[in-house]
């Protein structure tokens, strides 16, 4: 059974940095296509920024140049590193996996089966 933890969420004000971790366990037939995914009270959830099974990466625009993914296959662990946030960046974070997915598609989130319970994150101005 797959299981994903996220840590590492907090309140930080505008301007500061914050790295997200999530745990993998269990097992996947092939290395997983992994992202980050954010949700504020009211609003749908989004893509933030993707890795794919070669290490490519992906991010929405919203935070290119602020945030980097990144993954250690050898500890099973996603990192979401932070920096410059912003009050907009508030939400809950999760992190999700999947076995196969479109590369055009790693942002859009039905295509995850696998997902963690999230860790909020604030930024206050």
């Amino acid at each position: 059974q797959v299981q994903l933890v996220e840590s590492g969420g907090g309140s930080v004000q505008a301007g500061g940095s914050l790295r997200l971790s999530c745990a993998v366990s269990g097992y996947f037939y092939s290395r997983p296509f992994m992202a980050w995914f954010r949700q504020a009270p009211g609003k749908e959830r989004e893509g933030v920024a993707a890795i794919a099974r070669d290490g490519s990466s992906t991010y929405a625009d919203s935070v290119k140049g602020r945030f980097t993914i990144s993954k250690d296959n050898a500890k099973n662990t996603l990192y979401l590193q932070m920096n410059s946030l912003k009050p907009e960046d508030t939400a809950m974070y999760y992190c999700a996996a999947d076995s196969s997915i479109a590369t055009r598609l790693l942002l859009v989130p039905a295509q995850y089966h696998y997902w963690g319970q999230g860790t909020q994150v604030t930024v206050s101005s």
